[in-house]
């Protein structure tokens, strides 16, 4: 219920910004919204920036896991003020925490966690631009994982889990909502939320993860579109 509330709320602010904008959009009557010297149907980039997750689900709270979130952009302009946006992405998840807490197991507690995975990704959205350039999105992303790892430690010499036996799933939906601002010609910062609509691990550790997994991530880029 937690994750249907997050979502739900999330979609509220989605569709309040897009209204908000599409209005300012109608009331300019010069531009396509896109910065460009000539309107084009397609224009392509390069994003790079950090992503800043937590991984729902396994007991830990917090966005210290840093990871990169690298690649390149496409926007199909579809009418004014609106395009359709494509990205294939490098984006590494997961969680990290040095807190000591008591785990599932009495007299044993949790020392060190962390969870590292590696995805590519391929979101699509649609984007809404304001008569400043700048604009918001939303849109799904579906991630396939490239490569996984995953750290226990315990006050116990040989933790009683064989984190091997617990994968990660390999393929994973997202929910993608974002906004960029538009910096100078072609440069946009970028702040994106995602979180999974699929689990990204549903047999978890027992006494380790409290739940089926999910990822929770904040990303911050730097997009330029080459006009």
């Amino acid at each position: 219920m937690d994750k249907v509330r997050k979502i739900g709320a999330l979609s509220v602010v989605i569709f309040s910004l897009l209204f908000s904008v599409t209005v300012s959009a109608q009331g300019d009557g010069d531009g396509t919204g896109l910065y460009v010297e000539q309107s084009k149907l397609f224009y392509a980039g390069i994003v790079g920036g950090a992503n800043f997750a937590q991984v729902d689900g396994d007991d830990f709270a917090g966005y210290y896991k840093f990871g990169l979130n690298v690649g390149g952009i496409g926007y199909l302009h579809l009418a004014k003020f609106v395009s359709l946006s494509w990205e294939i992405l490098y984006s590494q998840k997961g969680s990290k925490s040095d807190v000591t807490r008591k785990s599932g197991i009495d007299s044993i507690f949790v020392t060190k966690y962390g969870i590292t995975a590696n995805y590519a990704e391929i979101p699509v959205m649609i984007n809404i631009f304001d008569r400043f350039k700048s604009n918001i999105g939303v849109g799904l992303s579906y991630n396939r994982l490239v490569s996984s790892s995953e750290v226990l430690q315990t006050s116990v010499a040989n933790p009683p889990v064989n984190l091997f036996k617990y994968p990660f799933n390999k393929d994973e939906l997202e929910l993608v909502a974002g906004a960029n601002l538009h910096l100078v010609k072609g440069l946009f910062l970028n702040l994106r939320f995602q979180y999974s609509i699929t689990p990204m691990r549903t047999d978890v550790p027992p006494n380790f993860s409290r739940a089926t997994e999910y990822n929770n991530l904040w990303t911050l880029r730097l997009m330029y579109l080459f006009m």
